[in-house]
């Protein structure tokens, strides 16, 4: 009996003294011997503070900017990343600061950015995320690595073919006609358009994605938004390691039970879409995404072939990148056309002369030049995602640098593109004509200048789909309207995952 006491408080010693181990290790051995490395090369920053890193200072200082509005002014940056605008004035170009115990390198010298967007092993590197974040996305193709992420990028990409696209067009119009009829119907002048937008963007990406199933799409999306919100309420937190799976606060529980709704729903459709299929009921049940991603699932060929939890979680993937995306992009287009009318009229002259009083059609679409600079100085002024991330996997020389695995790097979107610069005194005005020759020489003369749906093979799969979208839904509305800002609206813009609006936009709409 002693023996066994005597056993059992050994192993028990040695597991306390390898949890111990292995804490050191991730919070105080790893970020030591990174900021070293990168201190004996002159890259600086923030003092690393144990476990949280600069975590604490980052929500105090974010906290502070966005506790008030801000007067209509379109640069953005010291607001919404306080930290890194500070840093990046204090120690320079490029800076090292601390997600917890993540070391993150933000790079904004054009050189060096040159260098690291070339490097294909840093392009392909996707970064950890917060375990809500893995929850929220699963194994999608925002996160997945190697050859899951090859073959969840060739299904991607067969979804978003140019034929495809053209097939999107008619579930647009459908569904923007819908939002359309109901503003008539109301009577009122005012509407709040980020979300109308995002009601709009969700019944087009339901029919896209589930087809006939869209109702029920949109109850899945509907809790995939609630997780959104919950994973932003959590960004900025640190946790102990094993913490999550001993104590679960009511954020985590609450996440569960909207994950088990998701999947029970995914899996009913799923199931109900397999068996029209086996018997020939399903017509076209290739052409919506939940077709291509089941006929990948029964593929022959095992290096193809999607489990349920790979369909599940590419559903889920769609629904950030697809509804998230395009509902902020129509809402920042909106409130740019309402402030600056000129290039309101500019844009509804070009669609009358293109489609008239007609529909959209895809392709009419490549003809609207002027609503194509808008968009792009849209992006550039107000990206969905304010930074684009990357995760050294192995040591790798970029340049005179040398970066140690594990290693975070950082592209600030927002940075970047209100870099006077790169863009001039005027970078944070509202100019389309900076892309009446394209984005091509912009790009070519400065890598990162223009990054709004990310670089490199890891690109938004999406972005053509997006901005067709937003092509079609601004023409329709400016065929039918005129608007401005209405004076209840407040700017105050935030990051809440995507870069949004606080309390939403309000626009005067008048018939035509």
């Amino acid at each position: 009996m002693v023996t066994l006491l005597g056993v059992f408080i050994v192993l028990l010693c040695s597991k306390l003294l390898l949890a111990l181990f292995k804490f050191f290790y991730k919070f105080w051995w790893v970020p030591t011997r990174i900021k070293y490395v990168m201190n004996s090369q002159g890259i600086r920053g923030p003092r690393y503070s144990f476990i949280y890193g600069n975590n604490k200072e980052i929500s105090n200082m974010i906290t502070e900017s966005t506790s008030f509005p801000m007067d209509i002014s379109h640069y953005t940056f010291p607001r919404v990343q306080p930290h890194i605008d500070s840093w990046l004035r204090i120690y320079g170009k490029n800076i090292l600061y601390w997600q917890g115990p993540q070391a993150e390198l933000v790079v904004t010298e054009p050189k060096l950015l040159r260098e690291i967007m070339n490097v294909r092993e840093i392009s392909m590197g996707k970064v950890e995320v917060w375990p809500i974040y893995n929850k929220m996305l699963g194994g999608g193709l925002v996160f997945s690595q190697g050859d899951k992420w090859a073959k969840q990028r060739k299904l991607a990409t067969h979804a978003f073919n140019g034929e495809r696209l053209k097939n999107i067009v008619p579930a647009t119009i459908e569904s923007v006609e819908v939002m359309l009829k109901r503003w008539n119907d109301v009577g009122t002048k005012e509407k709040e358009v980020y979300k109308e937008f995002k009601t709009m963007t969700s019944e087009v990406i339901s029919r896209i994605v589930f087809g006939s199933s869209y109702e029920q799409g949109k109850q899945i999306f509907e809790m995939q938004g609630a997780l959104s919100l919950l994973a932003a309420k959590n960004m900025s937190q640190t946790r102990l390691p094993g913490f999550g799976m001993i104590f679960k606060d009511k954020d985590d529980l609450e996440t569960e039970k909207l994950l088990a709704s998701i999947r029970d729903l995914i899996m009913q459709m799923i199931s109900e879409r397999e068996k029209k299929m086996i018997s020939g009921d399903e017509e076209n049940s290739g052409i919506d995404y939940l077709g291509i991603l089941l006929k990948a699932r029964h593929d022959i060929d095992d290096n193809y072939k999607l489990s349920i939890q790979d369909v599940i979680d590419e559903c889920r993937t769609f629904y950030i990148a697809g509804h998230g995306t395009i509902s902020l992009l129509l809402t920042w287009v909106t409130l740019l056309l309402a402030i600056h009318t000129e290039w309101q009229e500019k844009a509804r002259k070009e669609v009358q002369e293109v489609f008239g009083s007609q529909n959209p059609s895809s392709e009419g679409l490549a003809r609207l030049k002027k609503m194509g600079m808008i968009i792009n100085e849209t992006l550039r002024l107000y990206p969905p995602g304010i930074c684009v991330t990357r995760k050294v996997l192995k040591e790798t020389r970029v340049g005179n640098l040398v970066l140690p695995p594990n290693l975070s790097i950082q592209i600030p979107t927002l940075a970047l593109h209100h870099d006077i610069e790169i863009w001039g005194e005027d970078a944070h005005l509202f100019k389309p004509q900076r892309f009446s020759e394209g984005v091509a020489n912009i790009v070519n003369n400065n890598p990162g200048a223009f990054i709004p749906f990310g670089y490199g093979p890891r690109i938004c799969v999406g972005a053509n789909y997006a901005i067709n979208e937003a092509k079609i839904t601004l023409a329709m509305i400016l065929q039918r309207y005129r608007f401005s800002l209405s004076p209840n609206y407040v700017h105050a813009p935030v990051q809440c995952i995507t870069f949004r609006p606080n309390f939403g936009v309000q626009i005067m709409f008048q018939a035509l």
